[in-house]
């Protein structure tokens, strides 16, 4: 079994934790990122000035930032069919990280 592949062609800061994200078929997303920025690697993009540091990384062209937090393109992609699912996950990671 295969996915589509995806490819970000533009990303724009479009609010707080909020991004517009354009793929190469031309499809967009506005994400609001915010309810999965839990745990030790997206926790950091809680903080706006890293959020903001977003970039294409020109190899694999998904969203990346400099604390090695990425998104596969898939999942940005259909992140309306995702975000639920990863908003759960990130309030366990959340969890994990307060009984340490």
């Amino acid at each position: 079994m295969s996915h589509p592949i995806h490819r970000v062609s533009l990303v724009e800061v479009h609010g707080p934790h909020t991004l517009r994200v354009v793929f190469d078929d031309q499809s967009e997303q506005i994400i609001n990122f915010e309810p999965v920025l839990k745990g030790e690697l997206y926790g950091p993009l809680s903080d706006p000035g890293l959020f903001e540091q977003v970039r294409i990384d020109p190899e694999v062209h998904t969203l990346v930032w400099p604390n090695g937090a990425d998104f596969d393109p898939a999942t940005l992609h259909d992140w309306p069919l995702h975000a639920d699912a990863l908003a759960a996950r990130a309030r366990q990671w959340e969890l994990a990280g307060s009984r340490r």
